[in-house]
């Protein structure tokens, strides 16, 4: 074994190095195709949906997975520049989204987070955890009046002629 003078971590770290280089490679090259990078979301919804459902359990997952979707939707439904904080650091991505999903479908491999847990309880402490936050959201968005997204390029009619009056002439 001359040669090899790496410890079983750094070759490790050069695995995970190389992986997100190539990995960042193909995020970057799918960046133009936002219709087909949201059906690849909604299908690891799906794959994930249908696994929970399947087994029939893991709702503790769920309900922390939801907890951190929705923490990401408030970052995206916020302005880039948030007036009251002014700041612009919040930035989420699909990426996250798609991580935590399969970090939850990891998790439902193993009994050891298959906590036994009242179900109605969680979903009605998410759903008011989802009003209340929702309620504070689009609150901010109409005292500060700014939509979350791009609606497409924006067009500009000009100003409008002044309207002449009979005392001019």
């Amino acid at each position: 074994m001359e040669g090899v003078d790496q410890s079983p971590a750094a070759a490790l770290n050069q695995r995970r190095q190389e992986f997100s280089k190539v990995f960042q490679y193909y995020l970057d090259k799918s960046n133009p195709y936002a219709l087909c990078r949201w059906i690849g979301i909604l299908a690891v919804v799906l794959v994930y949906a249908l696994r929970v459902y399947w087994i029939q359990g893991f709702y503790v997952v769920n309900y922390a997975l939801d907890i951190y979707i929705l923490n990401l939707l408030m970052g995206f439904l916020s302005p880039l520049v948030d007036p009251e904080l002014e700041s612009s650091d919040y930035s989420p991505c699909r990426y996250a989204i798609t991580k935590a999903l399969c970090i939850g479908f990891v998790m439902t491999f193993f009994s050891m987070f298959d906590i036994p847990v009242f179900w109605p309880v969680l979903l009605f402490y998410w759903i008011v955890l989802f009003v209340l936050t929702m309620r504070r959201q689009i609150m901010h968005m109409i005292k500060y009046k700014y939509i979350p997204f791009n609606l497409g390029k924006q067009t500009y009619k000009g100003k409008k002629p002044a309207a002449s009056s009979p005392l001019a002439n």
